[in-house]
């Protein structure tokens, strides 16, 4: 392959604004340079030259004084509603290559209400929600307690905490009370789903051309084709569990990502598998997905381990050992290396580059 001039576009902790009054995890989602120098790392022992980019009001003029052949791109955004879709918009306006979603994808499945109106459209289970722009708003009658409570539009399980759960309407009230201070957007309140947490990374792209709908037969090749699914991975909160709430917070997933319990594959039946596949590439492909993709369940142990769709995210964590991804592809005998050039390589196949 001839090598490329690639440039590796993301938002660095150290680089990020701080502001009055923001949460101290508002930039959990943002990488750190060990991640940045480890994808750059893959991509150069995949013969390429690579140079970083911050991903920041500067990017527009580096761009054009670097004129890279494709960018790889991880980058977050710092601020707005669609700031994960903000790079891109940019790439695209420049005519650059880029790896990943496009903009209208990484915009949908950065509001969680919005990803699941899409998903409820399409038939797919999630849990039943409400949006609330202020705490006393009435509770659609329809929703049951416990319910789960979470900022809209954040990741890495911002804004998540064991008082997430709420049981009544007092807890409900101060908790997006707390949310809507915290993180000044709508919260996203859903029934709470009791069970495992699994999720499921995918690596390809559907032959296209492709709808952002569910053909007629669900069953036919044309739904999943071009997708390899990495193993299921099941995240344990092993003796943290009671102090967490049982829920997969951001603390778990920061302080405590090296202490718990990656269960990889996960332990499911050959019916369970088949079943999240067939939803994950489904949610792929209703939110219009490219080259990676990480969708996120829950099993309802209420309704045997019936599968809920929580979140899709089509910008999955790329740090060596401890992102979810990672491990999934490290139990297919995938390392850090070969799945970022995987990822790298679904995108030059579709730009005809390769």
């Amino acid at each position: 392959m001839t090598s490329l001039n690639v440039a590796l576009l993301a938002n660095l902790k150290v680089n990020a604004p701080l502001l009055p009054g923001m949460p101290e995890d508002y930039w959990a989602d943002l990488d750190s340079e060990k991640t940045v120098e480890a994808i750059a790392g893959a991509l150069r022992q995949g013969g390429h030259r690579v140079t970083f980019l911050e991903g920041d009001v500067t990017l527009y003029d580096r761009l054009r004084e670097l004129r890279p052949d494709i960018c790889f791109n991880i980058c977050e955004g710092h601020f707005g509603d669609g700031r994960e879709a903000h790079v891109p918009a940019i790439l695209e306006m420049l005519r650059i290559p880029y790896t990943g979603s496009k903009v209208l994808t990484l915009a949908l499945t950065l509001d969680k209400p919005m990803t699941k109106r899409v998903v409820g459209f399409h038939g797919l289970p999630t849990p039943p929600f409400q949006v609330f722009e202020r705490p006393d708003e009435p509770l659609d009658p329809d929703l049951v307690f416990p319910l789960f409570a979470k900022p809209s539009r954040q990741g890495t399980g911002m804004g998540i905490s064991a008082e997430s759960i709420v049981h009544d309407k007092p807890e409900l009230r101060a908790q997006v009370t707390r949310l809507l201070a915290g993180y000044q957007e709508p919260i996203l309140v859903e029934r709470f789903i009791a069970g495992r947490d699994i999720t499921i990374g995918l690596v390809g792209n559907l032959t296209p051309p492709v709808a952002w709908r569910l053909p007629k037969n669900g069953e036919a090749p044309r739904m999943w084709q071009g997708l390899r699914f990495l193993p299921p991975l099941e995240i344990g909160l092993g003796q943290y569990a009671q102090e967490e709430g049982g829920v997969y917070t951001h603390h778990a997933k920061s302080a405590l990502a090296d202490k718990l319990d990656y269960i990889c594959p996960a332990r499911l039946t050959a019916d369970q598998l088949e079943e999240l596949n067939r939803l994950a590439a489904a949610a792929f492909r209703v939110t219009g997905c490219l080259d990676v993709t990480r969708v996120d369940f829950r099993l309802d142990e209420t309704d045997g381990e019936r599968p809920y769709i929580l979140e899709i995210n089509p910008l999955p964590g790329l740090a060596p050992v401890i992102s979810d991804l990672v491990i999934e592809a490290q139990a297919a005998g995938i390392g850090h290396t070969e799945l970022v050039n995987m990822i790298f390589d679904q995108a030059l196949q579709r730009y005809g580059m390769r």
